[in-house]
């Protein structure tokens, strides 16, 4: 059973068992794949290439990755897709980065521990899979929570899968983004 992070002399450490160690690298996983540029950089434009301009001037058509790569200017078609072209190369890339970090420090033997850099890219990892599982489920709002949790409960839905599970799954990021927040936070403790 997972115990959530804590700042310790050595770093940043949290214990989990093999099935949360699993269905964590599953989900960062999923949402790497998600994030796969289809959009890359211009294929006719060297500069382009070589700066990472890319394609893409349209908002994802998947809820899910809209919510990753949201527009940059709501009342602005033509600016959100001008800096669309000019970030979300980037932006996908930085983020399939910090997913690929916590992934690989998953794998690590032992407790879980973590420089602070690590667990800033954990921190943003975990909010972008909490952002696609959202999305999945239709929960937008605090309210959403609720109904969901209501809705499950008639549907009785706890099987893999179900929404009660995969409301467990994201509460269960919940807490542990938490407690990393919380650890980041803390000093050093006393003597190190």
């Amino acid at each position: 059973m997972a115990k959530g992070f804590r700042r310790t002399r050595r770093g940043i450490r949290a214990r989990l068992d093999d099935n949360e160690r699993g269905l964590l690298a599953h989900l960062l996983v999923e949402v790497h794949e998600l994030l796969d540029d289809d959009a890359g950089p211009g294929d006719d434009d060297p500069l382009a290439q070589l700066v990472g301009i890319g394609t893409a001037v349209e908002p994802p058509s998947d809820p899910a990755l809209a919510r990753l790569l949201p527009d940059a200017h709501r009342d602005d078609p033509e600016a959100a897709a001008e800096f669309r072209r000019y970030t979300e190369s980037g932006l996908r890339e930085r983020k399939r980065a910090g997913l690929e970090v916590a992934r690989r420090t998953l794998g690590r033997d032992g407790a879980l521990l973590l420089d602070d850099d690590e667990a800033r890219a954990w921190v943003v990892a975990l909010t972008d899979v909490r952002l696609v599982l959202a999305s999945r489920m239709g929960l937008e709002v605090d309210e959403d929570h609720e109904r969901l949790e209501a809705l499950a409960d008639e549907q009785d839905s706890d099987e893999p899968g179900g929404l009660g599970f995969l409301l467990a799954v994201y509460d269960f990021l919940t807490w542990l983004q938490e407690t990393l927040v919380e650890a980041l936070l803390e000093p050093l403790p006393d003597g190190s």
